[in-house]
């Protein structure tokens, strides 16, 4: 059990007025520095998906985040899915909001997210996503959604497929039946080289084309960029993110890892 689960009641409804409104307003600034990063880039605007990083978050926060507008809200572990996702169905299903597992998924957790998220953006290989199929045909239920995490960083303390693996693994992931290949997924170089972190975020647009390119079954719908985070969402903004995953700058600091 992760250990910030015995401090903190995720399943909480209420916080003070204070508190939500500190949210809506942290949402209000990250949706206007989203507006001016799209301009800069001359991308159309809402052209970039918000996506609420809500790891150790309650459901009262989340749910001041959607009444702020928040309409993607992602979750790293399957212990807070399976806690939060029922106090936030119905706002959820009210408002058409997707759920996403943006975290590592391990093979004897899948069928406590298949069924609630609509999303899963750490799929690391052609291999996992087989697994991830087969529970999903087995319990009769839609095609899940997919994003292939891509290491572009190179960094050991990073998730995901090498580059140099990419393309190949996004070509056998489209062919997997119970999923669909939605687009790809990175974490920026935790480095202060800008352009470092733009070069990452670039190769990872360009495997994107590639993967188009290719006319191969099941790519069509690869049309997703989940790329950038709090610290380096502009720069992802600029080389073609589609989507931004934001914790810290919509809730604070956390006080839990």
């Amino acid at each position: 059990m992760v250990a910030y689960l015995e401090h903190k009641d995720l399943a909480n409804q209420q916080i003070d007025a204070q508190r939500a409104q500190q949210i809506r307003d942290a949402v209000r600034r990250v949706q206007d520095q989203i507006a001016a990063a799209e301009q800069k880039a001359g991308r159309a605007p809402g052209s970039v998906r918000l996506l609420a990083a809500t790891k150790t978050r309650d459901v009262g926060e989340i749910r001041a985040a959607l009444d702020a507008g928040i309409r993607v809200i992602g979750e790293n572990r399957p212990q807070e899915i399976q806690i939060k996702a029922e106090p936030l169905h119905d706002d959820m299903t009210r408002l058409s909001v997707g759920y996403h597992l943006i975290g590592q998924l391990q093979r004897n957790k899948i069928n406590k997210v298949i069924g609630v998220v609509d999303t899963i953006e750490s799929v690391q290989s052609a291999q996992q996503a087989e697994q991830i199929g087969k529970r999903v045909l087995a319990h009769h239920y839609a095609p899940i959604n997919v994003f292939l995490e891509v290491n572009e960083s190179g960094e050991a303390s990073k998730s995901g497929c090498a580059p140099d693996q990419a393309y190949d693994q996004a070509l056998a992931v489209a062919h997997v039946p119970g999923v669909h290949l939605t687009g790809l997924m990175t974490i920026g170089a935790h480095v202060d080289d800008v352009h470092r972190i733009s070069a990452g975020f670039a190769a990872l647009r360009e495997l994107r084309e590639k993967i188009a390119a290719s006319g191969e079954p099941g790519t069509q719908h690869c049309t997703q960029l989940s790329m950038g985070m709090t610290h380096d969402l502009a720069i992802a903004i600029a080389e073609g993110s589609t989507q931004v995953r934001i914790g810290t700058a919509l809730f604070g600091p956390r006080a839990f890892i």
